[in-house]
């Protein structure tokens, strides 16, 4: 089992000085702080007239192919510790490096602290292996295959800072500090600087022991202030970051850093889940044994429902137990998806963050969600996925002979929602009674009026609950399944049923066994039944009303009439005494109300539980392991959702076109998925397409937090969950008010799959494409019906700008042609997919088996082609520039944190099979497990 609690991947990012030295008298060290969330210190390399290898036997002299692996030493520190590498430049004297070095935040990296750069020549790409396992802390690397020493330079930060224009040229000497080989430049990376101004100053703490340099710095974006930091630090955890500068077409530089973050939701949201998984299933379990008395055969039924239910629950609890003991975990391995304990938790769920500084456009964030398919591993998936096993499921249950009775999947449905309605109303509506009854005490007309106001909208929504023949048939089946239950059709109904209750009395309650025995049985008792609730609240607004005006009559009567006579009318008894009386004359309309409620309660819950029973027994064991499959697949799904909306919230909490669209139309989430429909993954891609599509499920609700404590919590049923996101008061501050009020949010999955691997090519050529195509075909009109509302909802002027800047209607018409044609290995489908998402300020998922190698190759490629479309991305840059992200970035540290191997997990007969700019550069790939 591989869980991540603590620490960045990155080789370097693992090393934290010992708490001696950093306490002991005899050091002080000098600090660096910046922006928070921001890295200390960041800076570039080149190379100046480096020397050339020493001659190859047999071979002519060539130019060096230049790598600078850069160490550092703490003060204190026996020793340096390998952080970083830069990419290799081929062929040149005077390198121009493409990739930086940045130290994150929370790096422990002090002005006296020593960063060693040793310059290789890399003679062969394909044999110079990135490291292959994480070192021993204080250990230098051996020399390594395919690479030869050149020279070595050293300095601390200190001078870095403190040098002219934060610039400094090092010679770079042998090993025995003799010969001369090569200068090498270090410069430092102001990323988004303010242009009228930079301030870098020096201040001296009052206790005179530390000197802190601080760095101003402009934030990437408008929410990233202090204080947003514990909004941030409860989503986002262990980043591990990149920089980079590429030239731009007008040969100007831009600065690019990457960043790649863990999220403690990764088992925050699956432990939410879970437990209310558990309480829903005790709740169920409880109604199945309230149901009474029943004949033998579905007596045993029960039982053996119980017993199989009993043991799911126990399950469930068992695994939130385990789960329960990871505290601080905020990452799943890919090695580890085989985990039974860990199967509701999603597999190497990272961001995957782009911010772009460059020269003549506004600085840009891009962000990804990473994250394995969800899909249930443990499981496995020799029947296949949820799809495929829910359609067989369900043909199986019509099927299932006589002693059972069918219900629809949209009855079951519709029978927990309504379940779920009573255990909601139910109190709501005896508070709200007992509120009105308090005002009547207190003689209060306007408190009076506000509490009936309250009590009648809850009661019609409860009554409205009832209007459905599902329970009045659910009622009839289960008085057959009573001892002796035989159904016997009355006469026609009495008229008194029809009748209206008297003038100031409640209507007359019936009380009787929950479900009538068969002697005065009556299939449309039901109706009347139900319809005394509302026939009882008619009486309870009648009497209030009648309240209400008496006492109006009495504060302007006493006096003479309109002709000076006086009013010779006897006085009203209710307006004799009216703070008396009030309480007496509701009290018993209250009670008749709660009493006609229960009666409807008691026999709605026993019919639809009743329901339930059917589909559990009908489909015993099987019905079970599918809802925890569907249980599995949705909790890992929810992870990565709820991570995406907090993120994409704070990004764009500044942008008021966002929020206008996030409360008008919701937001589209779009999943990339590049699952083959071969062999196993099959399965997991109908585990995925099912799990996304439950999506839709699930609303969200922003709240203003009230303490630290902003992680997000997670209420409902199976059938709709309502996702409430804590934010800190100033962001808070700055929703729409319709947001502030508590409106729930929506969002609309879309999924688009392009297989790309060698898997895909056999189904190409010999298999089936169809669970692919028909996917794409039917997220397609999703996303087309997302874009017609988008369209008609959101404002005209809005709207119109909206058009100027994008081309959303050719896009939609270019991917439906993509999507048509039906062209092997089509991956323009994925990137039209993409490209809409963004600019419908949607969440962007990229997924495969483990997101770890064909995520890493198309998230590396979509950074690429956004700096090439988006920000003048020199052409003849563009490969360069991939390769450096694949071979130096966020994604190969990745693969490291998976399987502490740096190789992505190809070989080069597979990737012979891949679609060209989905393969990594030599030396990158090879054995390793995925």
């Amino acid at each position: 089992m591989e869980i991540k609690e603590e620490g960045a991947s990155e080789e370097g990012q693992h090393f934290l000085p010992t708490p001696q030295a950093n306490d002991t008298g005899d050091f002080q060290f000098t600090s660096i702080q910046k922006t928070p969330n921001e890295p200390q210190l960041e800076f570039i390399l080149a190379c100046r007239g480096l020397s050339r290898p020493a001659r190859d036997r047999g071979r002519r002299p060539r130019e060096p192919n230049a790598l600078v692996q850069v160490s550092v030493a703490q003060p204190a520190a026996p020793g340096p510790t390998r952080y970083a590498s830069t990419e290799v430049v081929e062929g040149t004297r005077d390198p121009l490096f493409l990739t930086g070095v940045t130290f994150p935040s929370d790096y422990p990296i002090y002005e006296e602290t020593k960063i060693k750069l040793t310059v290789y020549d890399v003679k062969d790409k394909a044999h110079d292996t990135v490291q292959t396992s994480v070192l021993p802390e204080r250990q230098d690397p051996p020399p390594e295959a395919g690479r030869s020493f050149l020279g070595y330079a050293s300095f601390t930060v200190g001078e870095l800072l403190r040098s002219k224009e934060q610039l400094l040229a090092l010679s770079l000497r042998t090993s025995d500090g003799g010969k001369v080989v090569g200068t090498i430049e270090v410069s430092v990376v102001k990323m988004g600087e303010i242009e009228d101004g930079e301030a870098d100053h020096v201040t001296t703490d009052v206790q005179g022991q530390k000197c802190a340099l601080v760095c101003e710095c402009a934030a990437p974006d408008g929410g990233s202030g202090k204080e947003n930091l514990p909004f941030l630090n409860a989503v986002l955890k262990n980043p591990v970051c990149k920089l980079y500068r590429f030239p731009t077409s007008d040969n100007k530089w831009m600065r690019i850093r990457e960043q790649m973050s863990e999220s403690i939701l990764s088992f925050h949201i699956p432990k939410e889940l879970i437990s209310l998984h558990i309480k829903e299933d005790l709740c169920r379990n409880q109604e199945l044994k309230e149901l009474g008395e029943l004949s033998p055969h579905w007596d045993n039924l029960r039982k053996n429902v119980l017993t199989h239910c009993d043991q799911m629950v126990n399950m469930y609890q068992d695994i939130l137990t385990e789960l329960s003991k990871e505290t601080g975990s905020s990452f799943k391995s890919s090695s580890s998806k085989g985990e039974k304990t860990l199967e509701f938790v999603p597999i190497n769920l990272h961001l995957q963050r782009m911010h772009v500084h460059s020269p003549h456009l506004k600085d840009a964030l891009y962000d990804v969600i990473t994250v394995g398919a969800p899909a249930a591993h443990f499981q496995g998936f020799k029947n296949g996925g949820l799809r495929k096993l829910l359609h067989r499921f369900e043909m199986e249950r019509r099927n299932t002979g006589y002693q059972f009775i069918y219900y629809s999947p949209e009855n079951t449905a519709k029978a927990k929602e309504v379940l779920s309605n009573i255990n909601q109303l139910q109190p709501l509506i005896a508070t709200h009674a007992d509120l009105l009854l308090n005002s009547a005490s207190q003689h209060s007309p306007d408190s009076l009026k506000n509490s009936l106001k309250m009590l009648s909208e809850k009661t019609e929504l409860f009554v409205h609950a009832f209007k459905d023949q599902l329970v009045r048939s659910a009622l009839l089946a289960l008085y057959t399944a009573r001892p002796g239950g035989v159904p016997k059709k009355p006469p026609s109904p009495k008229s008194s049923a029809d009748d209206s209750c008297p003038q100031d009395a409640p209507p007359p309650v019936g009380r009787q066994d929950s479900i009538p025995h068969h002697s005065d049985y009556d299939e449309e008792e039901w109706d009347r039944v139900w319809a005394n609730v509302g026939k009882s609240l008619n009486c309870i607004i009648d009497m209030v009303d009648k309240l209400i005006a008496r006492d109006g009559a009495s504060e302007g009567g006493g006096g003479s009439s309109k002709d000076g006579e006086k009013d010779a009318s006897p006085v009203d008894p209710i307006t004799a005494h009216p703070k008396e009386d009030w309480y007496e004359q509701l009290c018993p309309l209250i009670c008749a109300l709660k009493d006609c409620m229960g009666e409807v309660v008691n026999r709605a819950k026993q019919s639809l539980a009743f329901v339930l029973l059917q589909e559990l027994a009908a489909g015993l064991p099987q019905c079970l392991m599918l809802t925890l499959r569907r249980d599995v697949v949705f909790s890992q799904a929810l992870a990565g959702l709820v991570c995406g909306f907090i993120i994409k919230l704070h990004t764009s909490l500044h942008d008021p076109g966002f929020l206008q669209q996030l409360h008008t139309v919701g937001l589209v989430v779009q999943y990339e998925g590049l699952l083959s429909t071969y062999s196993d993954e099959i399965g997991m891609l109908e585990d995925m397409a099912v799990g996304i599509s439950d999506l839709k499920k699930v609303a969200f609700k922003i709240i203003e937090a009230k303490s630290n404590d902003v992680l997000p919590v997670i209420t409902g049923r199976r059938e709709h969950y309502v996702v409430e996101v804590k934010l800190p008061a100033r962001m808070f501050e700055v929703l729409p008010p319709p947001v502030r009020e508590g409106q729930l949010l929506h969002v609309h999955p879309v999924l688009f799959n392009v297989g790309i691997n060698e898997q895909q090519t056999l189904a190409d050529r010999f298999g089936d494409v169809s669970l692919q195509e028909s996917i794409n075909q039917e997220n397609f009109e999703l996303l087309k019906e997302y874009y017609a509302v988008f369209m008609e909802k959101m404002p005209p002027d809005y709207i119109s700008h909206f058009q100027e800047q994008n081309d959303l209607k050719g896009l939609l018409e270019n991917l439906h042609q993509n999507i048509q044609a039906k062209k092997r290995k089509n991956v323009e489908i994925m990137w039209l997919a993409a490209t809409i998402c963004r600019k419908l300020n949607g969440i962007r998922f990229t997924c495969c088996k483990s997101a770890k190698d064909r995520t890493s190759m198309s998230v590396t490629l979509e950074q690429c082609s956004i700096l090439r479309d988006e920000h003048q991305l020199h052409k003849d840059f563009f490969i360069r520039a991939l390769d450096c992200m694949r071979r130096e970035g966020c994604r190969i540290e990745n693969v490291l944190k998976n399987v502490k191997c740096r190789k992505y997990a190809f070989n080069m007969l597979q990737l012979m099979a891949f679609p060209k700019y989905y393969r990594p550069p030599e030396g990158t790939y090879g054995k390793a497990d995925t």
